[in-house]
This record gives C-alpha cells, structure tokens and sequence, in this order.
C-alpha cells in the first residue's frame, strides 16, 4: 500500500512535468481517497475507462488525457459532469501526464511505439524535443507500403499513408499522437518517413512535394504503450497493483 502523496511523488519524480510546457495539468487532477492498493491505467479519462476501473476496485487511474485542459470554461456538466460524478462518488484518484508521458526516454509513448515496432532512436527534433529520430532493427523497409504493413500488423490498426520518393525507407521519424505539424521539422531532419498519429490536410502534399513518406496509424492506436508501461513501473516500486485497461477507440 503506499499513499496518494506518496504516488503522486513518484510519478513526478519519473515524469518530471515542471520541465515541460504543456496546455493541461499534469499530475493529479482530481482527489480521491489517501491509501493506495491498485492503478489502473488507460490512454484516456473516459467513463468506460473510469466504469471499468470502478469494477476492479481501482483507488487511482493514471492516463495520457485527462479532464483538465487550457481553455476548459469551468462548467461542469454533460460529460464531464458524468465522469467526475463516477470518480468522486467512489472516491478515485485520477493522475493524469500529458507531454511528459510523450517524452520519457525509456517508458514514454515514443520510445514504447519504437520498441513495440522494433526501431532503434538515434535522436530528437522539434519542439520540446518530443520528436524521436531512429531506424528499423532492420535495417530497411523495402518501402513505405512496407513500413505501413508493419504498421497495420502490430498495432491492428489500419493505417493513412502518402507516399513519398519510392525506394527502401531507412531512416525514421515519429511523434505520437496528434504530431503532424511536426513533419515539416521531420523533413528538414532528411527522414524517409514520418510515423504519427493523424494527418491534417498540408501534409498530403507536403509528403508528395518533398519525398517523405506520412503515415498516420491512430492517434489512440499510437499512444496505447506509456500509460501502462509507466504505471506499471511504478506501482512496482511502491508495492501496488497494476492493470491495463484498452477502451476501443477507432481514433
């Protein structure tokens, strides 16, 4: 067992969040009890997240997208009004780490999807360095269908791509989640495809007009790895349980 402060700390000390400018909370975002036994851990503060946590007698749920984001108006109703009736009529804490989940360098969104797809980083760009530079284990995709058939095969998600110059993609760059403005900073890095979560309308043209290959494999689909793999670690150190809860989202 091991207390909400004592929890608290312990995500801060991995995640450190002072370091980042982000437009959300991170840390706690809303009380419940003091004593600690089980996190549960999803991407996002849901209510099927928060209900399922509320059936397996989770006392805190850790996510990458909590409540609580700049520009919120304060008025707490419809959903939201629902999902913090769930957590306060049952007393469950919820953490929530935004960017410093992106970012941690062995258990952070980024480096959980190069591992999962087995790519090796060799670097950061863009803003906040939270974009990951790196390569296949491989050595080489034969091309970007290739690497979007890896894609669609491991995270089982299906997958947006617009081809660049044909040829074997070797060198990578990718940001989870919603990171597509950062393509253009992955170009000027002379990647041969840049791996996020979603695309907006300049990057298709982008990607034909400069011979980088965009893939865009689910903004969930991408970021379903640090949350656990965070949670998990440290409900180790403190002697809690852990689980993993994945709220299917096409996203």
């Amino acid at each position: 067992m091991a207390t909400r402060d004592q929890l608290l700390q312990a995500f801060d000390t991995l995640l450190l969040p002072s370091q980042f400018k982000d437009y959300c909370h991170n840390g706690l975002q809303v009380e419940g009890r003091d004593d600690i036994r089980k996190v549960i851990s999803g991407v996002t503060a849901s209510q099927a997240l928060i209900e399922a946590a509320i059936a397996q007698k989770a006392d805190a749920v850790f996510v990458h997208h909590g409540l609580f984001w700049r520009g919120f108006n304060g008025q707490v109703s419809g959903w939201m009004r629902q999902r913090l009736a769930l957590l306060l009529a049952h007393n469950i804490n919820l953490f929530a780490y935004h960017l410093p989940l992106d970012a941690h360098a062995e258990l952070g969104n980024n480096s959980q999807l190069g591992q999962t797809l087995q790519w090796q980083a060799d670097g950061r760009f863009g803003d906040q360095k939270l974009g990951w530079l790196g390569a296949p284990a491989s050595g080489s995709y034969a091309d970007a269908t290739a690497l979007a058939a890896h894609l669609e095969k491991t995270l089982n998600h299906s997958v947006v791509l617009v081809q660049g110059k044909p040829g074997p993609v070797r060198k990578l760059a990718w940001c989870t989640g919603g990171a597509q403005g950062y393509f253009e900073e992955a170009i000027a890095a002379g990647v041969d495809a840049f791996i996020t979560g979603e695309i907006s309308e300049p990057q298709a043209h982008y990607a034909r007009e400069c011979g980088v290959s965009f893939l865009a494999c689910g903004h969930h689909a991408s970021e379903r790895y640090g949350a656990p793999a965070v949670a998990a670690h440290v409900a180790h150190q403190l002697g809690l349980a852990h689980g993993f809860i994945d709220i299917d989202n096409p996203a």
